[in-house]
């Protein structure tokens, strides 16, 4: 007969089945945390205010870094100064709309679209939401109004040609008709040079987004080299497709052409 085989049971297993058979209850073993214990968030706080309680860490992973604490604007005064400063008159278009008491920029969107229209993804982590898909929106209105702009412009000034053969060219490949009046203004390299992030950073400073505008850069003490002036310009976009969201298109455009597109030289 072959010899009987011997079972084997890890330690856990043995420990369970010698309590069962002296009927002691075995009880598990219970391990502890060092995570402190997370306080419990204001019910009463929009999202805006506080991080969602979900998506906070027990314990920071990565040691924090050596450089000055980097702080944004949490008032709602200076929030409300810079819609008046930059919006102006054009919430003129949204008077009699639902919702809209006065004309002034601070009246023209809810608390929590005007905090959402000047975050940027990197403050907080994108935690309390940011304005990527509303400054997508407005840079397709801004881009938009920029082109209708560009063909009311005055053309540039014909080419000289001074050789025959060149002359003959020219009266032969060139088609001219006044429908087509401006086409040449429109190139990408126009609205680059109208809409640079530089030009807009400018713009965006004059009115004080960078005051109010909550984001993190990188190196606190480079500001430029964190990119600050793409933050702007990103959150000039953001507040125009937040009016479109909001009080609609004609709004929108009025004011993207009114208090972007004219101080940058284009009527």
């Amino acid at each position: 007969m072959p010899p009987a085989r011997t079972s084997s049971l890890c330690a856990s297993c043995a420990t369970v089945l010698r309590s069962q058979a002296s009927g002691t209850p075995y009880t598990l073993r219970s391990f502890t945390t060092t995570a402190a214990p997370q306080s419990s968030p204001a019910q009463d706080q929009p999202r805006w205010k506080q991080t969602p309680p979900a998506m906070k860490m027990a314990f920071r992973l990565r040691p924090r870094p050596n450089q000055p604490e980097w702080k944004v604007n949490d008032q709602q005064a200076p929030l409300d100064e810079m819609y008046d400063s930059f919006l102006g008159h054009a919430g003129e278009a949204a008077q009699g709309q639902t919702g809209v008491e006065s004309t002034k920029g601070r009246d023209l969107l809810p608390e929590e679209v005007k905090w959402l229209a000047i975050t940027h993804k990197s403050f907080d982590h994108g935690r309390r939401g940011f304005n990527d898909r509303l400054a997508f929106l407005g840079k397709r209105i801004v881009y938009l109004q920029t082109s209708l702009a560009l063909l009311r412009s005055p053309n540039p000034a014909p080419q000289v040609f001074t050789t025959k053969k060149e002359r003959n060219n020219e009266n032969i490949n060139i088609f001219h008709h006044p429908a087509l009046a401006g086409t040449e203004n429109l190139t990408s390299f126009s609205k680059s040079q109208v809409l640079s992030p530089t030009r807009l950073a400018r713009l965006a400073q004059s009115y004080g987004v960078d005051r109010v505008v909550r984001w993190k850069p990188k190196k606190a003490e480079n500001l430029k080299g964190s990119g600050v002036e793409t933050v702007l310009a990103h959150t000039v976009y953001s507040i125009i497709g937040a009016l479109a969201m909001q009080r609609g298109g004609e709004v929108a455009a009025r004011t993207a052409r009114e208090r972007i597109l004219q101080p940058l030289g284009l009527r």
